[in-house]
This record gives C-alpha cells, structure tokens and sequence, in this order.
C-alpha cells in the first residue's frame, strides 16, 4: 500500500530538486518523534496480517481466465463500512499497485490472548466473502501470489494495449491502465523509477529448461515493439519482464507486530530476520512469469528488480559523478544491519554519513544511527506539491516518504504522529497462499514464533551474509526440499529459562563470535522439526502451548495449522509452488517447452479457485484439514479481552499499525 498522501504528483525533475529537502526534514521529523516516544513502553503486543487478492475473471466457454481491471468501484463499496462507522468496521481495505489488486487487513489488530489466534482464519474468510459478494458471477477473489500470464498478449479484462515508447512505464507487455487509476502514487512511483534508473528497470528470471525449451532460450522482442533497449537488457535463457508492474502487481502476505517497548521491537526485528528466507522458501508459490515456468519458486527477486531505481553509477557500472554511493541492493531487499547486536552485521553497510553523525550528535545510539542513514541514501521517488512543506513538529510524511520506499524484508516502524500506535516491526517476506486456511496457519506460525522468543529469551541471530545466501537459496525451485540453509542450532542465552537439554551461550553483544559450531547447514525439515541438539521451531511452540493457558478450539485451531507447517517442511505435503509446477507439467496442452498456455492457465486458475472453495488437493492441502475458528473469543475471555482494550485502547486499528507497507 505505502504512503498514500494526497495531492498534486511532481515530474521526476521536481522530485530530484527536492530530495535533499525531503531527507533533511525527515531526518528531522524522525528525531522529533523518537524524542517523544523513545520511553514509551508497556504496550500490548498487537499484532495484524495483510493480504493481497487478485480479481480474476474466467471466460468459461473460451476457457480463458484474465485479470479484471475493476479494483477501483470494489475498492470504493469495501471501504464504505469503514467511512460510515471508522470506530467498528470488522475489515479494513486499502488500495495496492495494480488495477486488478485490494488489500485487506482485519478491522483491529489482534491482541496478546491466545484466544485470538482463533479469529484470523474467519476474519480472513470474510474479507474475502466481503470481495465476492460485489463481483459478478464468472469473477473470482484470489490470493496468487503471481498471475501465471501476467503480460501476456491480452490479460486483462477488459483489454489494454502497452505503449512502449510512451506514458509511466514503457513496457513492452505490461499496459499503464493495469497500474491503480484512483490514486497517482502508483503510476508516479513507475514513472519516476524509470526515469531516475535512466532506464527502464530490467527483469531476468531464469527460465526452467524443460526437454523441448530452446537452448538458448531467447525471445525475438522486436515483435512487441522494442526499439532494442530491452533486447540489449534481456539475459538468454531468462524470462525478460521490464515494469515495475511484474513486481509490485505481485500479491504477498504481511504481518505486523506492536512491540511493548523500542527495545522490544529492535529484538524482534533482528530475531525475526533470520527467518524470513526459511518462511519464503516455506511459503514458496510463484513458479511462472509471463506465461513461462521459471526456474524459481518464489517472487522476491523479480520484485526487487522490479523497483531497482539505481543508476548505472550506484551499480558500480560507471565512476561515480552524479550521485554519491555504490549501493549494493535495490530498495527492494533483504536488511543491511542488525538494530541491537553489531557483531554479525559483516556485509557492507554503505550510509550517509552526514546524516549519521547528526543523529548520533541528537542522541541516537550508532546501531539505529546507521540502519536510519542507511535507508536516507536513496532518493524520494514520489513527492506531492502540496507536502513539499510540513510542520515537522506534527508531520512524518517526509520520513516515511523515504522509509516506505525501502522495501526490505524486515521493516522497524516508529510510532505514528497522533496515535495510541507504539513502535512496530513488519515481516515482509511471505507469499501468500490459495486458502484462508493457509494464509492463517503461516501468520499464526509466525507470531507464535515472536512469544516463543521473547519468552524463552532466544537468540536466532546469525552473519547477515549467511541470511543474504539464505535468501538467494530460497529463491530457488524446490528450495524447501534440495537447500540446505545457514541457521543458529545453539538458541538459548545467559537469560534463557531451562526449556531443554541444550548449552547456554554467551550473547553477542560487544564481540565476534569466532565458535563456528553456533551454526550449522540445516533443510527446511530440520529447522522446523530439530536435529541433534537444536530442538526444532515446532517443539519450541508446542513448549510454549503447553506453559500457556488455552481453550480447546484454540488448541485444535493452532495444531491444524503446525500440522500444515510440519507437513510442507517434511515433503508430505507440496508447497504451492510445486503444486503449481506439477500441475502445469503435467497438462495435456502443455508442450514440455516451459511454455504456460491460456488453456493450462484456466484450468489452474479453475483448480485454484476449487481449493480456494474447500475442495483441497492431497498433494496441497490435507482433505481433513478443518480448524475451529470463530468470529470471537469464549465469553469468559471476551470480558479479559474488554479489560485490556480499556487499559491499552486500540483505537488506532490496522491501517495505522500497518502504515508504510
């Protein structure tokens, strides 16, 4: 979603002329509000999911499934409980980047009862219910992580025809009105990334060689209108995709936490940072890009190249003249800094260092200076006449203009101007899954991973190059099954409670670890289940379980979902990914050139929607996979639940515990 300020978009020339403003004041404004907040601690650990649906229309006598451009009036009916009652609405939707996309978050976030773990699945159940019911008939509310024939000929409905000499993005396949018409963020955003790279942005996904793919494989872009720009930008044997659109038109699955404290969140952020590749090769569900399987499963590098708005400078591919870094990554990457242990951050952190000595000279420790400065070496890449001058005693528009747009897998979030919100971390890495059932069982995963860790004082933290490996090797087609991954087996420290038979170490603060034997190469299955010593992510949960309080359908809710956490990482059950991979493989129509024809692209977008409905694949999902969830809590906890809502009101619900996205 990002920053949605409201206003009049400048050019690209105008944004540039104001950059060094922008950083300035929102240096500025980041320090106003940390001096505020920086103390503010005791609050609850709320906590929230995002997910993205695709609007899919399906041609059932032409067997054809395209994507519906009609995100706008659906948008408009979805968010009409929210104007009319802004205090008590059950779901919250935003706009996303493409004209087929919403995005949908529960009305409030969760809370720290375990209880509420029973409600994800049925709040996630009806924002989907809330979609369909303003669809027609032949259109459907999907959660697909990639559209297989995004870019294809045509793919939208209705029809849209590129332009690749003029509007925002020049592509050769991706259309200007498939990106969101209701607010010009979006079309800004893909205007000024281009013309800042100087260039339009270059997508290479390396193709999957089937026995009949050419080798090498290489297409003739000519007869799409390229004038031999993306000719020259084209890798052979790699799928060529050049918008912004092939990225950010991709659908993921979010999830936010509000920490008790700033301590708290640094600590989450960089626990929770080891485990984002693990949790995208876990949740890996996008083998094919523009009608061709890849030789990837998941998303995560074709959204970064997606957004790469480095000149050829910053590349390295030129002496630096204009600008002022070599920057490593795109905006759109894995992090370049731990916020509370220096010792394993051994990659190279290229940062302002100007801004970094104003923090420090404002108070700001060096670990959160850097990672602050980091973030300010990029440009704004949108930016509102009418915002161009805040009171920076109110206002955070010019930070987040900059924060938003470094799209990372981990994300620390200050509290928001004129909110109960307090200081938030968001897991960014996930894709998102078929069912509601699954997108359920990820984030509930997922944040009992965060109890688990700041109950038994657990240290995940491992050198940032071995998360950089990591998530390369994610990326990777069945990843989950053929990698192994770089992950800490020794887990307790000085503070943690005996929990197992395992050796305490000590923690990293203020040195190297030079003991190798912290680490070891470890699958999916044994990170999530133990080998020797290590005891495994689920143990650590069933541990958890088993020392908290809990009623029986939140019990059975929790260990439906671990039991499909468990069987994806063991092999018993396919990821999405590979699903989707075998289901194409082995269509009749398809022709064993890695090519994804319209016919195989509805039938899976028609088992898709069958799965989507409960009517679970074997190989996918267990056919007796049913969970207990429920719209509310047991009575007795509801009145616990009222209690603490009127200790810690919530008042500022989801939108603003998941600004920034």
């Amino acid at each position: 979603m990002g920053l949605l300020s409201e206003g009049s978009p400048l050019s690209w020339e105008d944004t540039k002329s104001h950059a060094d403003h922008v950083r300035t004041h929102g240096i500025i404004q980041f320090l106003n509000q940390f001096k505020k907040l920086r103390d503010r601690t005791k609050d609850v650990l709320y906590w929230g999911d995002e997910v993205e649906y695709m609007l899919v229309k399906f041609d059932h006598k032409n067997r054809t499934a395209k994507l519906s451009l009609n995100a706008l009036p659906v948008l408009d009916e979805l968010q009409k409980t929210e104007k009319e009652h802004p205090d008590n609405h059950p779901t919250t939707w935003r706009p996303e980047y493409a004209a087929y996309m919403v995005e949908g978050t529960p009305g409030k976030p969760y809370g720290g009862m375990m209880a509420h773990f029973n409600l994800v699945e049925s709040n996630m159940k009806l924002r989907r219910e809330e979609i369909r019911k303003l669809l027609a008939a032949d259109e459907y509310p999907m959660s697909l992580t990639a559209f297989p024939r995004l870019g294809c000929g045509n793919f939208t409905d209705p029809i849209t025809k590129p332009t690749p000499t003029d509007g925002a993005s020049h592509s050769l396949f991706y259309a200007d009105q498939v990106i969101f018409q209701g607010h010009p963020r979006f079309r800004t955003l893909t205007r000024n990334i281009r013309q800042r790279r100087g260039q339009k942005v270059a997508i290479n996904v390396p193709i999957f060689k089937d026995k009949n793919t050419p080798s090498p494989f290489i297409e003739d872009l000519s007869q799409y209108g390229d004038n031999g720009e993306s000719a020259k930008a084209a890798k052979p044997d790699h799928i060529y995709m050049d918008c912004m659109g092939f990225g950010m038109g991709c659908s993921c699955l979010q999830v936010t936490f509000q920490a008790c404290n700033i301590t708290e969140a640094r600590k989450l952020y960089d626990q929770l940072t080891p485990l984002c590749p693990i949790m995208l090769a876990l949740s890996a569900a996008s083998p094919i890009y523009r009608g061709y399987l890849s030789d990837l499963d998941t998303r995560w590098t074709v959204i970064s190249q997606s957004v790469d708005d480095r000149t050829d400078e910053e590349r390295g591919l030129k002496p630096l003249k204009e600008n002022k870094f070599v920057i490593n990554k795109s905006r759109y990457d894995s992090i370049d800094s731990y916020l509370s242990c220096s010792a394993y951050s051994n990659i190279k952190l290229v940062y302002d260092k100007d801004i970094f000595e104003k923090l420090k000279s404002e108070g700001i420790d060096d670990l959160l200076a850097r990672h602050i400065a980091h973030l300010f070496i990029r440009d704004p890449i949108s930016l509102f006449s009418e915002k161009i001058n805040q009171n920076d005693e109110e206002d955070t528009d010019h930070f987040e203009n900059i924060q938003s747009t470094n799209w990372q897998t981990m994300r620390f979030k200050p509290p928001p101007p004129h909110s109960n919100i307090g200081w938030r971390v968001e897991f960014r890495p996930m894709e998102v899954q078929l069912t509601d059932f699954e997108n359920a069982a990820y984030t509930v995963f997922l944040v009992l991973m965060t109890r688990v860790i700041l109950t038994f004082e657990l240290n995940f933290i491992i050198p940032l190059s071995n998360v950089d490996d990591n998530l390369r090797r994610a990326f990777k087609r069945d990843a989950i099954r053929e990698e192994k991954f770089c992950f800490r087996k020794d887990l307790l420290t000085d503070d943690s409670p005996p929990i197992a038979e395992q050796c305490v170490i000590d923690c990293c603060e203020g040195k190297t670890c030079t003991q190798q034997d912290h680490f070891t190469q470890m699958s999916i299955d044994e990170i999530i289940h133990g080998k020797d010593d290590y005891p495994g992510l689920i143990p650590l949960i069933d541990k958890y379980i088993d020392m908290t309080e809990i009623d029986v359908d939140t019990r059975c809710t929790i260990q439906q979902y671990l039991k499909l956490i468990s069987d994806r990482a063991s092999g018993k059950l396919k990821t999405t990914a590979q699903w989707t991979r075998d289901f194409v493989m082995s269509h009749a129509d398809y022709k064993h050139d890695s090519v994804v024809p319209e016919s195989v692209n509805y039938d899976l977008l028609m088992k898709c929607a069958q799965i989507t409905d409960g009517n679970f694949d074997p190989e996918l999902l267990p056919v007796s996979a049913k969970s207990k969830t429920s719209d509310n809590i047991p009575p007795a906890m509801r009145k616990v639940d009222a209690y603490l809502n009127k200790k810690n009101p919530r008042n500022g619900e989801m939108t603003m515990l998941n600004n920034s996205t």
